[in-house]
């Protein structure tokens, strides 16, 4: 079982470290509440659900935007993500809004009011927002970015078993690798850092914003941030309908929909609030359960004490802080395409009508809205005492139109294949009722 355990946090390294890298969140919470996160959701769903909780790639345009935000505000990268991490939290509690209204009113009748015609526009915009930042990360070393991103296709593509299943962790070590061989790696922190050490620390917390708040950028992050977990709860589902196909047991009925989500949900919370990633269900591990045959949650809650015990450790974390810019750029290149891809693939699965002129208007203005305000030249739209940007705008755009626009045809339930497409991993699985 410990054997068992190592793999699982093997699957989820790769992916749950790529998103401190990116967002400059700390890497030491992160694998902390990578872990925790997992044993809350495990108690939530009573013990039952196979399933690890991972850093979330659809909250790094979320980051992006506020870090954007705070800069404007003459604050630093440090001084920004508490207040990034405020609109996660926010995030995170519209898990427990939700699994309410989905008791009190039903899945259709909530989600008529979220269809694939506004999240997956929103989704494209979110990949295509955070294109200019991977560019920029790649030009600093375009042969090591390429390299990155070709074993990742190699591995993705042509890969069998565990390589199938890691293939950004796969990316990142060959890529990192090579980086190092041709000194373009500075290793000085690695030496000048702890074996052991706490893995959180109070200026990276929200509790830090509050010293000395700028409550305009509290509400424009929380603003960024809200609507990408519409895009997060539809992936949570997908995810909990594939864990269920490769185990054969329905977890949507037992411990039920309203407990995975709650778990989720308060794993999101707790982690935002000390200053790391927002948590979400990782395809990765379902692909070794599938690969292993061995079901027994357990062997999961294993690899959870594996992350924490990590955590504590600063000298791995400044090994995973050393990695070049041009690697970086590289993996999260495909990762932001990908992104992209997810929400066209929301729309195509959903067979979404674009002869209707409503759908084609709200589309457009959602696209237009994010993509023009985050490339203008204020980055975001100044409201009162506070700015939104483009994402923030064109989801509340899009939401407002589709509640207000005659002619609404979306309902969930009827094609699990559209209801569950929203998944933002490398190595999809396939999603089957």
């Amino acid at each position: 079982m410990l054997t068992l355990g190592l793999q699982h946090m093997f699957a989820m390294f790769g992916a749950t470290v790529l998103v401190p890298v990116i967002t400059g969140l700390s890497m030491s919470a992160t694998l902390l509440f990578a872990g925790l996160g997992t044993l809350i959701f495990h108690l939530c769903t009573k013990m039952k659900v196979p399933a690890f909780l991972g850093s979330s790639f659809a909250f790094l345009g979320g980051y992006a935007t506020v870090v954007q935000l705070g800069e404007s505000n003459g604050l630093t990268l440090a001084q920004s993500l508490p207040y990034a991490c405020i609109g996660v939290c926010c995030a995170g509690l519209m898990y427990f809004v939700m699994s309410g209204l989905f008791a009190a009113f039903g899945a259709k009748r909530v989600m008529r009011f979220f269809p694939p015609v506004v999240t997956g526009p929103i989704i494209i915009a979110i990949g295509l927002t955070l294109s200019g930042s991977a560019i920029s990360n790649c030009s600093q070393n375009w042969w090591i970015a390429l390299l990155a991103i070709a074993i990742i296709i190699v591995c993705n593509i042509w890969g069998k078993g565990l390589v199938k299943i890691i293939p950004i962790l796969l990316g990142v070590l060959g890529a990192y690798l090579v980086a190092a061989c041709f000194g373009q790696c500075d290793f000085t922190p690695v030496k000048e850092a702890d074996w052991i050490g706490l893995p959180v620390k109070l200026e990276n917390t929200t509790f830090a914003v509050f010293q000395n708040p700028n409550w305009g950028l509290v509400v424009a992050a929380i603003i960024a941030i809200i609507p990408i977990s519409l895009a997060t709860m539809m992936e949570h589902i997908g995810d909990m309908c594939a864990i269920s196909s490769t185990t054969g047991i329905n977890y949507l009925e037992d411990p039920g929909l309203h407990r995975t989500l709650m778990g989720d949900g308060l794993a999101t919370v707790l982690a935002s609030v000390f200053g790391a990633p927002a948590n979400t269900t990782y395809g990765e591990n379902t692909g070794v359960l599938n690969l292993t045959r061995v079901y027994d949650p357990r062997v999961i809650r294993i690899a959870a004490c594996f992350a924490i015990l990590l955590s504590f450790c600063p000298k791995f974390s400044a090994v995973i802080s050393a990695m070049p810019a041009s690697v970086i750029g590289g993996v999260s290149l495909v990762l932001y395409g990908m992104i992209s891809a997810v929400g066209v693939r929301n729309i195509v699965e959903n067979r979404v009508d674009f002869t209707q002129s409503r759908n084609v208007l709200i589309a457009a203005l959602i696209m237009v809205l994010a993509i023009g305000i985050k490339y203008g030249a204020n980055d975001s739209l100044s409201i009162g005492f506070t700015s939104l940007s483009g994402l923030a705008v064109a989801a509340i755009v899009g939401i407002v139109l589709n509640a207000i626009l005659p002619g609404k045809d979306y309902e969930f339930g009827k094609n699990l294949q559209g209801d569950t497409s929203v998944d933002f991993e490398v190595n999809r699985l396939k999603k089957e009722e």
